[in-house]
């Protein structure tokens, strides 16, 4: 790992947010990077300072560029913070051991999703033992929060001030992307989800790849990430939605405990050692 110091000798102190806020934006192209046109776009910055906090950011080794493609991609160096930080904030960990018996117990692949601002992000694929699969969404994919069913999972359990604002700021991706979720649709979807208690993806990102997701909750009722199960449609119809559902809000229920006992064990105060030595006086 590069020493501390290395970021602060790259750029100078009026340049950080920018050259951070680029880093987020490659960092939500994980899946398939993102060109300098995208970045300078997204960024409103011009074409010479985004390629210059780029080469910064390179030199760091927070991110690389593909000799083919010359799309940016999330670097070495983050890889390595990021393996650091899951430690401290480790979801993952946490639901390993729910993601691995949702997979044994139903056969089918089962994921682990995140928020990234306005976007979802599969952290890990569980894969299941049933021969036919589908593959929508893998480790490091990302869609609109709305899109998929774990992303949606997530987006439902936001206020709706919150989701609105989500939604306007992805409706230009929905339109070009995602035509058959629609801001109207997905506000549609969001109620479904809040009155069964699960999320239901019937195929609308890929036709016969159906997804049941729940999301996973803060000891404050925020959204820390969703579980989800994906299956091809024949798998995932009526009779057994309500199966899968038990199993997930089962599951997510234990991770939330275990969250709940990592935030308790982290705001506790620590207790004061006891002296090592009394003395105590004679009574008198």
């Amino acid at each position: 790992m590069r020493p501390p110091g290395t970021m602060v000798g790259i750029f100078g102190s009026q340049s950080v947010d920018r050259a951070l806020g680029l880093l987020a934006m490659v960092g939500r192209h994980a899946d398939r990077g993102v060109s300098l046109s995208g970045l300078v776009e997204e960024s409103s910055l011009n074409k010479p300072t985004t390629r210059r906090l780029l080469l910064a950011l390179m030199r760091a080794g927070l991110v690389e560029q593909d000799d083919e493609t010359r799309r940016y991609h999330l670097g070495e160096e983050a890889y390595v913070l990021g393996s650091l930080a899951s430690r401290r904030f480790g979801l993952l960990q946490l639901s390993m051991e729910s993601l691995i018996r949702l997979s044994k117990k139903t056969q089918d692949s089962s994921f682990l999703s995140v928020r990234r601002d306005a976007f979802s992000v599969c952290l890990h694929r569980e894969e299941g033992t049933y021969p036919v699969r589908t593959h929508v969404l893998q480790a490091g994919f990302e869609h609109p929060l709305g899109c998929g069913a774990g992303s949606l999972a997530i987006l439902s359990a936001l206020p709706d001030e919150e989701i609105e604002t989500i939604l306007s700021g992805n409706a230009g991706l929905l339109e070009e992307s995602y035509p058959m979720l629609t801001p109207e649709r997905i506000r549609d979807d969001v109620a479904l989800t809040r009155a069964r208690g699960y999320s239901l993806n019937p195929g609308l990102i890929i036709a016969n790849s159906w997804g049941i997701g729940v999301s996973v909750l803060t000891p404050d009722g925020r959204p820390a990430g969703a579980l989800s199960i994906a299956a091809i449609d024949s798998r995932m119809q009526e009779p057994r939605q309500a199966e899968l559902a038990g199993c997930l809000r089962e599951e997510a229920r234990l991770v939330e405990e275990k969250l709940a006992q990592m935030f308790a064990s982290r705001n506790r105060p620590r207790e004061q050692p006891a002296p090592r030595f009394q003395t105590r006086r004679p009574p008198k």
